[in-house]
């Protein structure tokens, strides 16, 4: 095969997955336009929109538009609900709310009517009990965003308490970044027979591969976080050095750990393989938020 015929076939499948993302930036755009108290303009911007649905595209390119909506729109919800949280609650009782409202919605019930993260988070829902295997998997999935849920609200307390957390605590709190959230309702909304069947060993391969994907996005966002105030792995005592060797360290386990699943879910090890891939390289050059003013 020639060269030729290489870059042409190569620049086709990349056409092909912008296409998917475009298609998905569509999408999260009538989203955010049904939801604009949560997902405001700045900083869910159409750059933003775009590169979450990018993302989505390029980790599972074998995925149809309509099979990456999930993960598309859980992905919009972390932004929504990291927003709620992290930006607009000014006391702890307000984030408590938060975690009991979403929370009570992830299990079934109906959210008020002037509640748009509930809202958005019923929306979610309803379309995942669409699936046959959501009958089996809600408490999974419920369970996932209770975690979300409560690691953003630990996180909160860590900075209004002044709390420097150890790196493990750190790293143990990973959830709040919600990779692993997004990845189960995308295997939920989309499995197979094998996937569904080992929907709880790639749930804990999804939480190795998030924390590595937390601290890319350390690296490539503390000054942003160092003007929002938020807390960032090179304010607990480490240096850029030190967190590229815990990443490095972390990703030799996570690669025996993906090897080892391949045996048995191949495409799922290779999807987790290409977010941590993906993500890496997308936080060298920038990161997901737009413009956000400092607190």
């Amino acid at each position: 095969m020639s060269v030729v015929t290489t870059e042409l076939d190569s620049a086709a499948e990349h056409a092909r997955i912008c296409a998917l993302a475009s298609r998905g930036q569509r999408d999260l755009q009538k989203v955010a336009a049904a939801y604009p108290a949560i997902l405001p303009d700045p900083p869910v911007d159409p750059s933003m929109l775009g590169a979450v649905a990018m993302s989505t595209a390029f980790i599972a390119p074998w995925c149809t538009a309509a099979q990456l909506r999930t993960a598309n729109r859980t992905s919009l919800w972390i932004t929504a609900e990291d927003w709620e949280i992290d930006y607009r609650a000014t006391s702890a009782t307000e984030v408590a709310e938060v975690v009991a409202r979403c929370t009570a919605v992830a299990e079934g019930a109906a959210p008020d009517d002037g509640d748009q993260l509930g809202l958005f988070l019923a929306r979610i829902r309803a379309d995942l009990a669409t699936v046959d295997a959501f009958a089996d998997t809600h408490p999974l999935w419920s369970e996932e965003v209770r975690r979300v849920l409560v690691a953003d609200a630990r996180e909160w307390h860590w900075k209004a308490d002044g709390v420097r957390p150890t790196v493990e605590e750190y790293l143990a709190n990973a959830d709040g970044f919600g990779a692993t959230f997004v990845n189960v309702s995308h295997w939920i909304a989309t499995g197979d027979p094998d996937t569904l069947t080992h929907l709880d060993e790639l749930t804990r391969a999804s939480r190795q591969a998030q924390e590595i994907i937390r601290l890319v996005n350390d690296l490539a966002g503390h000054e942003r976080d160092a003007r929002s105030g938020d807390l960032n792995i090179l304010s607990l005592g480490l240096d850029a050095d030190d967190v590229r060797k815990l990443t490095a360290e972390r990703m030799t386990d996570c690669r025996a750990l993906l090897a080892e699943l391949a045996r048995r879910c191949p495409q799922q090890a290779v999807y987790l393989a290409r977010e941590i891939g993906y993500t890496s390289g997308f936080y060298r050059q920038t990161d997901f938020w737009g413009h956000v003013e400092q607190r």
